[in-house]
Parts: C-alpha cells; sequence; structure tokens
C-alpha cells in the first residue's frame, strides 16, 4: 500500500472511529469527499479509484459503519457514472433483481418500470434507486408514483427493504445500457461485500485476541491455553488468506482485466467460507459474553453473516465459478503459467 493509500485508511479510520454509535457520520463522510471517491468528477463524484474506495470501504466494515456507504460509493455511483449518467447528492442504492422477473420496457418517449426488487440495502433512506434489469440502468425517484417499499431488516438489523413498481414512468435521459465487457452489476455488489467483509473479520479476530488476553481461567489468561491459541491462529490465517484475495479481485477489477470476474467469484467462494470459520471460532474463544447486546463482536459477527448471504452465497458463486473455468487449463488458471511437460504425463516412469 503506498502512501497516499496509507493516509486515505488513516483519516478513514479516524472519522469511523469517532462517529461509532453517534449520528452525523454520513454528513462528515460526504463533507470530507469520502462518499464518492472513484467516481469522476464531472459526474458528481470526488475523483480517485476503486482501489481508494476499497479502502474506505473496508475501513467501514471493520467499523462497522451503520450508513449506506457500500451502496452509494462501490456500488449505484459507478454503475450510474459507468453509464454517464450523473450521480446524485445524498446516500444512493441499487436495486439489483436476481429472478429476472423486473422489466423495463420502452413506451414512447421514455421507459416503464415494473416487477418487486426484494432486499434492496438501505432503500427506506436513499434519494435516489439505481434499478438494473434487461442489461440497462434506469435512475429512479423512489418517491415516484408507482413506487411501494416495504420494510425489512437483515440479521445485523440493517435495512434491506422490497421495493415494488408499478409502471413507473421513467424518462428517456434517465435509463442507459451497461456497458459489455465488464464484471456484472452483481459481481461488483459481491466484491463490494467482500471488501466489507475483510474489514468486520480484522476487527473480529481483534476483538478476540484482546478478549483471550484479558479473561482469566484457572490463575492465568485464556490465551495461554493451546487450545484457545490454535483457535486464534485459525482466525488469524482465515482472515489474512480473505483479505488477501479480496484485495486481488480488486486489483484485477481497478485494472480492467480479463480475469476480474473469475477472482471476483473465486474470492466470494473463499470469503463466505472463511466468514463461518472466524465467525464461529471468535464466539467460541468470548463464550457467552461474545453475544450480548453490550458486546462489540456481535457488530462484527452479526455482519458477516448477514453479508455473506447477500448477492449470492457461496454455493451461488462456486456455480459461477465452475461455469468461468469450464474449458480453461487449470494449471494455467491456477499458477497464471504454462504447464510443465512431465514424462509422468508422458506415460513415463521417472
Amino acid at each position: 500500500m503506498n502512501d497516499d493509500l496509507k493516509l486515505l485508511e488513516a483519516t478513514a479510520h479516524e472519522i469511523f472511529a469517532s462517529y461509532q454509535d453517534r449520528p452525523g457520520l454520513w454528513e462528515e463522510l460526504e463533507e470530507a469527499g469520502l462518499t464518492r471517491v472513484g467516481i469522476p468528477e464531472e459526474l458528481g463524484g470526488s475523483g480517485g479509484d476503486l482501489e481508494q474506495a476499497a479502502v474506505i470501504l473496508r475501513a467501514a466494515g471493520y467499523h462497522a459503519a451503520e450508513i449506506p456507504l457500500a451502496e452509494t460509493l462501490w456500488l449505484a455511483g459507478p454503475l450510474l457514472a459507468s453509464v454517464g449518467l450523473h450521480v446524485p447528492a445524498g446516500p444512493l442504492t441499487a436495486a439489483l433483481p436476481l429472478d429476472g422477473r423486473t422489466t423495463l420496457a420502452a413506451e414512447g418517449d421514455g421507459w416503464i418500470l415494473d416487477g418487486v426488487v426484494r432486499r434492496v440495502p438501505w432503500a427506506r433512506g436513499a434519494a435516489a434507486v439505481a434499478v438494473v434489469a434487461g442489461g440497462r440502468i434506469a435512475l429512479i425517484d423512489p418517491s415516484a408514483d408507482g413506487v411501494r417499499l416495504t420494510e425489512h431488516r437483515n440479521l445485523a438489523g440493517e435495512p434491506r427493504d422490497d421495493l415494488a413498481f408499478d409502471r413507473v414512468t421513467v424518462s428517456a435521459d434517465r435509463v442507459r445500457e451497461l456497458p459489455a465487457g465488464q464484471p456484472s452489476a452483481l459481481s461488483r455488489a459481491a466484491l463490494g461485500r467482500s471488501v466489507q467483509m475483510s474489514g468486520a473479520a480484522r476487527r473480529a479476530v481483534e476483538h478476540s485476541l484482546r478478549y483471550a488476553g484479558e479473561r482469566k481461567q484457572f490463575g492465568r489468561a485464556i490465551g495461554k491455553f493451546q487450545a484457545v491459541q490454535q483457535y486464534l491462529a485459525t482466525m488469524a490465517s482465515e482472515t489474512a488468506i480473505l483479505d488477501l484475495g479480496t484485495r486481488s479481485a480488486v486489483t484485477l477489477t481497478h485494472t480492467g482485466s480479463a480475469d476480474a470476474a473469475l477472482a471476483i467469484a473465486a474470492d466470494r467462494v473463499n470469503v463466505c467460507r472463511a466468514a463461518g470459520v472466524v465467525t464461529d471460532l471468535a464466539h467460541q474463544v468470548h463464550g457467552a459474553i461474545g453475544t450480548t447486546h453490550e458486546h462489540d463482536l456481535r457488530r462484527s459477527t452479526l455482519r458477516l453473516w448477514s453479508w455473506r448471504d447477500e448477492y449470492g452465497d457461496e454455493n451461488h458463486w462456486s456455480d459461477v465459478l465452475a461455469l468461468l473455468v469450464a474449458g480453461r487449463d487449470p494449471w494455467h488458471l491456477i499458477t497464471d503459467g504454462a504447464p510443465v511437460e512431465t514424462t509422468a504425463r508422458k506415460g513415463k516412469r521417472s
């Protein structure tokens, strides 16, 4: 990580830490320009790139920030900017229909949006909603005629609302075709959740290390017991691998690599798997105290459990990964190099 990214990371952590459980975080981030990093200035953003946005999003996951940052900074804002639409001010969200039953049909001089999108993050407080349907994206006013919202929450208590669209009229200048040759909106959304999870997993490990050093049993800290040390080592290694895979996927997406979609799918499979290991062991270390409302561990683990099921779980992304690698040389896929012709492969004994 270069010096600019380190400075950005330190700034983000300072802001998030100072606003935990207090109102005003979103306004502070907006004033600092951190809710629009990675979006061109001429389209309503703060400039910068995807890796800078990932630094901010990872810090938000670490601090369990209760704001629609991923939805604005990582998903809706960049999707709108990618098609040349100006990104509106305020918190945003994106509606990604997973059942294919939401339609955007041309009618007269505009478009008509119909359908239902389930579990849209932070929809109730969004200034605008970016709806993806039929290879196009539409910028929707959530207060428009024909839009109906039903409130729900995920396990961590974050808003996950259903949006119903009943012949919602959308002007032609608010609808664009999504560009080809890029990771899908769903892939980008899943990667954003993985970035957040890398921050949350790191925080869960830190909580566990601290507690294991403070909690005493039989006259000594529980962190001195071999079984607990094994738990902590496993958590730390899983988090390191999780973080490395996510950073690699971000870098490949940022550089426009042809393997970006593959990296996102592979990373998502591992992140969802590792999140289960980290959360289980964190609660093993903490015992009953870790499940209480008063302990901060739940802020990380409840989000890890919730986020691993959003935008496709590990089973979904395992299927995607299988389709992406079908017919490809597995050796080249794993090593990014040409396979070596060995005597064993030729049927000879060494």
